[in-house]
């Protein structure tokens, strides 16, 4: 009966999800806000029922009582979350808090699978980073002061990639993390959010030659400290945010060809200098002719994602934890063998969902400091997607960048907390901007 319970399960599951995704997309279809919110209320409904219908299936493998104590334990956490935002910020993008809430979810389960002591742990993360950004939008809403202090944000990112590059911990020949007090935290992906402050701030004030000149140098020493603590894919995704950062800003296509020469000369450089980008090329290129080592790891990503097929192994019937550190860079691939192919391209298109919520918002915002940050943040927020699904499907080399919301790590699930809420901020002042001009 488990057995039968848990292949209806998979096609159970994969259609919440479609449905979830479908009501993603038709949200935009809608101008008024009580048809808006009618489909953010069934998004929710579906979300608690795609959330239920998991960890059933995971209690019923597992038989571990903790696991139904950490489900209530989220419903409970993800229904006053929902409450709280809806009574204290009435003008929120619900949307993205909706989404915010699946992925997380999405998230928890798979975390749950591979390692329960994992998932509690990123629980308390997400209790602790919900609470200390639960102030942010009010802050956005009314402190124009953040738009006078560019520096602070430029030489503040830049000592913190300093001091990981001096005295940093090394994970698998990466430099990327500090330990304080006993707590490992990784700072580049806190200084991605000041990165962006810092050149939104600048291109704010001017986008004369001068100014230009300036903000690339500062710009190019983030991407120089990451590329020699060998973070390459924070490295990537600071250079490319900041080269769309600045057309945005100047419209001037020569700066945007320099920018792209330039990143397209340093990758060569890159290649040469370091063996580690060596290896992850050829294990890119080539997997198979080193299945043992180098191309260990992308090539049990691609066996995961091949055997789940449409539908998915089924909770607790595949092999993820074949795969390396497959809770962080490749948890994409996890989700493909025990959820489907049809749930992992709807989690693809949430994120796409939100990605076009963020160039929405940017688009509409009137001010040139609001518009570059939301553009910024979006940037940063979907290069991070496209990295790490890319990289688990061989569509690129791997970075090792983690999937936002769904792959475990304190540091990256506080920095998209922080992001998601400086949207949320955004989103507020200009509903606010427009109601007063009605």
């Amino acid at each position: 009966m488990v057995n039968v319970i848990i292949e209806v399960s998979k096609y159970l599951l994969a259609l919440l999800m479609a449905l979830y995704t479908y009501w993603n997309f038709s949200y935009f279809r809608f101008h008024e806000e009580a048809a808006k919110d009618r489909v953010c209320a069934r998004q929710i409904v579906v979300m608690f029922l795609l959330h239920l219908a998991a960890y059933g299936v995971l209690y019923l493998k597992s038989g571990d009582s903790r696991a139904v104590l950490f489900y209530l334990a989220q419903v409970i956490f993800f229904g006053a979350y929902l409450w709280l935002y809806r009574l204290f910020y009435p003008r929120r993008s619900q949307i993205l808090v909706n989404n915010m809430c699946l992925l997380l979810g999405i998230g928890f389960i798979m975390l749950t699978r591979l390692s329960f002591d994992k998932a509690l742990r990123q629980f308390l993360i997400v209790a602790v980073a919900a609470l200390i950004t639960w102030i942010i939008p009010f802050i956005i809403d009314r402190a124009w002061q953040l738009a006078r202090i560019p520096w602070i944000y430029g030489i503040l990112g830049l000592v913190l990639l300093i001091l990981v590059w001096i005295v940093g911990n090394n994970s698998f020949g990466a430099q990327l993390s500090l330990t304080v007090a006993g707590f490992s935290f990784q700072p580049s992906e806190f200084v991605k959010i000041s990165f962006v402050f810092f050149v939104a701030t600048m291109f704010y004030r001017s986008t004369d030659f001068k100014t230009v000149a300036v903000t690339t140098a500062m710009a190019a020493a983030h991407v120089l400290i990451l590329v020699v603590s060998k973070d390459l894919g924070s490295a990537l995704i600071f250079f490319l945010t900041y080269l769309a950062m600045l057309f945005v800003a100047t419209t001037n296509w020569l700066y945007l060809g320099a920018g792209v020469l330039g990143g397209c000369g340093a990758s060569v450089i890159a290649y040469a200098l370091f063996s580690h980008v060596q290896v992850r090329v050829a294990a890119w290129r080539d997997p198979w002719a080193d299945i043992d080592n180098r191309g260990y790891q992308i090539t049990q990503s691609l066996f995961a994602i091949g055997t789940g097929g449409w539908f998915g192994m089924g909770l607790y019937q595949g092999m993820p934890y074949k795969i390396p550190v497959v809770e962080k860079d490749f948890i994409f691939s996890a989700i493909a063998e025990e959820l489907g192919g049809v749930f992992a391209i709807c989690l693809l298109l949430v994120c796409l969902g939100c990605f076009l919520q963020f160039m929405m918002l940017a688009a509409r915002m009137q001010a040139m400091f609001y518009k570059l940050i939301a553009f910024g943040l979006g940037m940063e927020y979907g290069l991070q997607v496209l990295l790490t699904a890319g990289g688990a499907a061989k569509f690129i080399p791997s970075t090792g960048v983690t999937l936002p919301f769904v792959s475990y790590g304190g540091s990256s699930i506080l920095s998209t907390c922080i992001l998601f809420a400086v949207i949320q901020g955004l989103y507020i002042l200009k509903r606010n901007d427009e109601e007063d001009y009605e």
